[in-house]
């Protein structure tokens, strides 16, 4: 029983987590960028810099909170003996 459920956490672990952490600091880092085109496009334009300005906070505020769930995860994972976060298939232990 152990076993299964062992089996099916690192499934979905691997099979849902994993993308969705790729999928939200991807936007994340594409807002990150998206204010540093505003910032620098827009230099003389001072509301558009504090546009540029809030989305380059906002993108690193995403990816801090998006690293900081990947670790969370990992350290959760490893305290209930499943292999850690990884890419691919599931190894599981058998």
């Amino acid at each position: 029983m152990l076993a299964e459920l062992d089996k099916f956490l690192g499934k979905v672990v691997v099979q849902i987590i994993n993308p969705i952490i790729l999928l939200l600091a991807a936007s994340a880092f594409i807002l990150f960028l998206w204010g540093v085109y505003e910032f620098i496009l827009h230099a003389g334009d001072e509301v558009k810099r504090a546009e540029g300005r809030n989305a380059i906070l906002w993108g690193i505020v995403g990816l801090v909170i998006i690293f900081g769930a990947y670790g969370i995860i990992n350290i959760a994972t490893g305290a209930f003996n499943i292999d850690p976060i990884q890419r691919g298939v599931y190894s599981g232990q058998q």
